[in-house]
């Protein structure tokens, strides 16, 4: 598999999980980290869907930029997820870094975005 159609799988996977922890978020009791990380995987699954469809492969800065969102959104949404479920905060120091690594993978797509030459 190539890292277009893993990143278009990443998407769909993360989209699927949005909408589920979304749900999960507004039917349970204390489920604000839950819809949080719902949301967050819902706000990022359309950008990896287009960065999947849209950037060659040619694009290395473009293509580990993307990567970088879609590995923070595991470790942002998985520790508010994990702490939500389980009740424990024993990944809670996963989430700004997957946070942070999110906002730098945006910074990645702004920087790739300037840097590219016109065809």
């Amino acid at each position: 598999m190539n890292g277009q159609k893993a990143l278009l799988v990443v998407a769909g996977l993360a989209g699927m999980i949005g909408v589920a922890l979304a749900a999960a978020g507004a039917h349970l009791p204390g489920g604000e980290r839950l819809a949080t990380a719902g949301n967050m995987a819902m706000a990022q699954a359309p950008a990896l869907l287009a960065l999947g469809f849209f950037v060659p492969t040619t694009a290395l800065l473009m293509s580990i930029s993307a990567w970088a969102i879609a590995l923070g959104l595991i470790g942002f949404s998985g520790a508010l997820a994990f702490h939500s479920l389980s009740g424990s905060a024993a990944l809670s120091f996963v989430a700004p870094i997957g946070g942070t690594t999110m906002i730098l993978g945006w910074l990645g797509i702004a920087v790739a975005s300037l840097l590219m030459r016109k065809r």
